[in-house]
């Protein structure tokens, strides 16, 4: 891996968040990360980023976006909150043509867009919009616009991504995060890494995407994961009543409609999803 000739010479990260007053927004879900060794194992978690595109999404002040610099990548930021804005364009003067800033609302802005190729997408996310950013993510078309997400949550949220059936966080994350894709947690983070600290635990998870299995749409996915989730201590004969084809498509394929919808494994969705389309 590169680093730019002048990265080495940026200021501490703590002397740029003082100097621009960038306390961290609880409104935006922000928490800053300092430690360098932490950042630049995030920012491994990929492997190689040496001239790959990156897209990293809520960079705040730029403590990730450093470890993804120095790591020879070219980072495409996205960032809602104008304040840090000045900081990311001092990182950017240190690195000269290799990070990009778009100022606007991830959840609003067309990331496809912005690339020519398939990023990877590293992000510390902002707790209060990175499940409904990774959904849309993983909602994509594919082959995905994306190479790899590697993303900062929540423990809670991290687990729930990476959940089997019949664990207790299993759920429809974790069907929508495996069922064309693999997921693992890479690393725990401690909450006392943060600043502020965050009331939770943290980690981070890898997804790789997969080939989709054939036959099956993800809106189809999508409604019948909703539905058995939706009321999840229910049997799957009433919780799924209400979706056309899926009853019928319990018994074609051999589930038994008085389980419930946390013993029902990805793969099984999956051919119930592959049924109940097929039949629509």
């Amino acid at each position: 891996m590169t680093d730019a000739p002048a990265g080495g010479k940026l200021p501490p990260l703590r002397e740029v968040i003082a100097r621009y007053g960038l306390n961290a927004s609880k409104a935006l879900g922000q928490n800053f990360l300092f430690d360098g060794q932490l950042l630049a194992r995030i920012a491994a978690v990929p492997g190689d980023l040496d001239g790959a595109e990156v897209l990293e999404v809520g960079p705040g002040p730029g403590g990730l976006t450093r470890a993804l610099l120095a790591a020879g990548a070219n980072v495409t930021a996205i960032e809602r909150d104008r304040r840090c804005i000045p900081a990311l364009a001092e990182l950017g003067e240190a690195y000269p043509g290799k990070l990009r800033v778009i100022e606007g609302d991830a959840l609003a802005v067309d990331a496809p867009a912005l690339f020519a190729g398939r990023p990877h997408i590293v992000s510390n996310l902002p707790y209060n919009v990175g499940t409904a950013l990774l959904v849309g993510w993983l909602t994509a078309e594919w082959q995905p616009w994306w190479q790899s997400c590697t993303l900062m949550f929540q423990k809670e949220v991290a687990e729930r991504i990476v959940a089997s059936a019949n664990d207790d966080a299993y759920g429809r994350l974790a069907v929508l995060s495996q069922w064309r894709s693999s997921a693992r947690i890479a690393m725990p983070v401690h909450r006392s890494a943060f600043t502020p600290p965050p009331k939770v635990m943290s980690a981070v998870v890898h997804i790789v995407p997969g080939e989709a299995p054939e036959g099956v749409e993800v809106r189809v996915l999508e409604r019948i994961t909703a539905a058995a989730f939706g009321q999840r201590r229910k049997m799957l004969r009433q919780s799924l009543k209400g979706v056309p084809g899926a009853l019928a498509g319990l018994e074609q394929i051999g589930i038994d409609p008085t389980r419930r919808a946390e013993t029902v494994g990805v793969d099984e969705f999956v051919a119930l999803a592959r049924v109940v389309g097929g039949a629509g």
